[in-house]
Formats: C-alpha cells, structure tokens, sequence
C-alpha cells in the first residue's frame, strides 16, 4: 500500500486517523511528495518481490489526487518498464472530490480499480466527512462519482460505520446499490483518543502533536473509543441487517467484503481479509520517503520496518521485525480461544484488541460482541452456501429458497 503523498489529505474528516500525522511527521510547510527516486525504486522492487504472473500496486494516501496525473503517468510507464512480461493492475483509493474527465479518462486507459470513499446518502455522509474548513463534501464526492461512470471506469466504495449512519443499515446499502457499487466495503470506525496521561495535550482544541516520537501507538493504553465510534455492537447490528438485505437479492450480482470474506471462512479457505487472518503482516505501507511499516494502521516510529533505499523491499517484508508484528496476532486471550466464530474471526485487527474480557485479561476487540452476532447471525446462510459450493452449484442459488 503506497501513499506517495504520506497522510496529506484536502479533507478534514472528524474520525480520521492519519489527520495527526500530519503536523508530526511534516512540521514544515512544504508537502510531502515521492520523489521520482523512491517511486521507481519501490516499482522495481515490487515487481522484483511478486513471483505471480499478475502483479496489483495500491495508491492510497492521505489523498493521491493530490499528487497531479503527471506523477500516475509516470507510475505507468515505470510499470511497463519493469514488469517484465508480467501483467499489472492498480487500484486507487480516493475521496473523489478533484477528479475531473482528464482523471476519468487516464483512470479508464489503464484499468484503475478506484476506491471512492462515502458514508452514504448526504446527511450520513456529511455527518463527518467535511474539508478543512469543516464544510459538507457529499455534492463533490458524487460529481466524482459520475466522472467515473461517465467514462466507465471501475469502482468499488468503502463506507465507514460510525455514530450517525450505524442505525441505518438499510438506507446506507440501498443507497450504495442504487448508485451502482457492484463491489462494497464497510469498514467499522474504531478510533481512541490519547492516552490518559496526555489527556491536557490532546484535547479537541489543542495542537496535535508536532513531533512523530510524541504519537501514541494503537497498542499503548490510551482512553475508550472516540464519540464518533458507534457502540461495541452497532457495527454487528448494521452487518446483519444489510446481510439479510443481501442474501435475499444481491448474491452474485453485488459483492460485499465482509460477506465474500466469511464465505471463504466457511468454506475452510483462509479469510483473504488480514484483520480475519490468523496472523497479519503482509500489508505492508509504504510512505512518501521509502519509509516501510508493517500496516498503515501501525505507521509509529516504533513499527518501521527499514527504508527500500537501503534494503530491498522483499528483505524488509520477509524480515523478523515483520514476522514478528505479524506473530503476534495469533496470541488470543481465552475467551478469543473458546469462542465459536473464532475461525471467522481469529481476533479481528490487533488495533481494537483495547478490552478486557470479563476475568479481566486483556487483549479482547472492541468489535467482539458486534463479530459474535454477525458471524451467528449468518451461519445457517453460510452453511448452505457452501454447501451449494462444495456441490458444483452457484452461492447465488440461496435466493430461490430451500
């Protein structure tokens, strides 16, 4: 995952990460922005690290918009340069509000995957998603939107579950398989503030840190889930809720990661999700400066990985440092051990393991209680599907009923 403009972002979304990095890692006024060095070196490296015929590059920020079509334009022709044979794709994640018909059309030239992220119809969307000057962006997503089918350029969303659209399941998938995403993401909001000893630093009107040695990891103890969170079991009710709308008329016709996810789970396939995985580590991200680290959730001074300008990218990747980040997920307290959907769930991402079962061991994720109710909740569903599956028929037969 490379972010070739690091966490810079024309967004100011209330719940977002990587918003503190950016006065820490860039306390200048200039911005940030991969050097033509660094990117063809992270391409040749890449390349030179995928032993598959097909071989998929991810541009995420921050914003890549921001880096102008020049810079993609280059990133194409260092592909074809180095692929050797091979064939290459791009997906692209993006807010969506600067693209325009030039972007549509290079977009579309090369097979760019694009990623639009939108939280749903506008009043959901804009509950959080705003500029830097705190003004809605929902109008602007979707005029990029329509810039992308317009000049039919593929595209899956992602939308973020949070405290205003959690209870609206129904409205927020309907709305998203009405604008046309055939290929849906719904990620859960689980953010913490600062830790309680940092409280004064850290408050809504203070400045954020301005030194990255000053930023708190996700595994150090910090306070409970940010307001905008929705509540431990919200995302569950939200998945099964839209799993039911699914089920029902959209097999084979719209794809949902989470429901592809858990019907390779059932099906004894490995999840092909790392926040399901029963260890992670193979996500790399990539910064700006060749920095590597070992998710883009763990992007702290203490989880870099080494810089490709120094150690090639598959030595860094396959190094102890990695292996260990990602070891360290199969350690899975009790309660986690003895769970039923454990096979489903094997943890979720070490980033919510905040909470403490009820004999107090820690290590729990915020989402268990959300994961446990979902996974039940689509067994019998799952068992079927596989079941048709393992048969030679189609998933998509569920529809016609037993």
């Amino acid at each position: 995952m490379a972010k070739p403009m690091g966490a810079r972002c024309n967004l100011g979304c209330k719940y977002c990460f990587y918003l503190e990095k950016e006065p820490a890692y860039y306390p200048d006024a200039g911005v940030p922005r991969m050097s033509d060095g660094t990117l063809e070196a992270y391409i040749r490296d890449y390349l030179a690290s995928q032993p598959g015929v097909e071989v998929n590059f991810a541009w995420q920020g921050g914003e890549p918009t921001l880096m102008g079509l020049k810079f993609f334009e280059t990133v194409v022709l260092l592909q074809d340069r180095y692929a050797a044979g091979r064939h290459v794709t791009n997906s692209f994640q993006t807010n969506g509000v600067l693209l325009d018909d030039a972007w549509g059309e290079f977009l579309a030239r090369h097979g760019f995957l694009v990623g639009i992220s939108i939280d749903g119809p506008r009043e959901l969307h804009d509950a959080y998603r705003v500029d830097k000057g705190g003004r809605p962006t929902w109008a602007s997503v979707m005029r990029g939107i329509r810039v992308l089918k317009r000049h039919r350029v593929q595209f899956n969303t992602l939308t973020v579950i949070h405290r205003r659209n959690y209870r609206q399941p129904a409205k927020v998938y309907d709305f998203l398989q009405e604008e046309g995403s055939g290929y849906i993401q719904f990620i859960p909001l689980v953010e913490r503030r600062a830790r309680p000893a940092d409280r004064e630093a850290h408050l809504d009107h203070a400045a954020p840190p301005t030194n990255a040695d000053d930023l708190v990891p996700p595994d150090q103890a910090m306070e409970a889930a940010a307001p905008e969170c929705p509540p431990r079991e919200g995302y569950g009710d939200f998945l099964c809720t839209a799993f039911d709308r699914w089920v029902k008329r959209d097999v084979g016709r719209v794809f949902v990661q989470q429901f592809d996810v858990a019907l390779n789970s059932w099906c004894g396939l490995s999840a092909g999700m790392c926040v399901f995985e029963e260890r992670c580590g193979r996500s790399l991200a990539l910064e700006h400066n060749g920095d590597v680290y070992a998710c883009d959730h763990f992007v702290f001074p203490a989880y870099r990985l080494g810089n490709l300008h120094a150690t090639p990218l598959a030595d860094i990747g396959n190094g102890a440092q990695a292996a260990q980040f990602g070891e360290a997920k199969a350690k899975l307290p009790q309660i986690c051990r003895e769970c039923p959907v454990r096979f489903a769930c094997n943890g979720d991402c070490p980033k919510h393991r905040f909470v403490s079962a009820a004999d107090n061991e820690p290590g729990v994720s915020y989402l268990c209680p959300s994961y446990l109710k979902f996974f039940s909740h689509i067994d019998p569903a799952m068992r079927r599907m596989a079941a048709l599956i393992r048969s030679g028929r189609t998933a998509s037969e569920i529809m016609r009923g037993p």
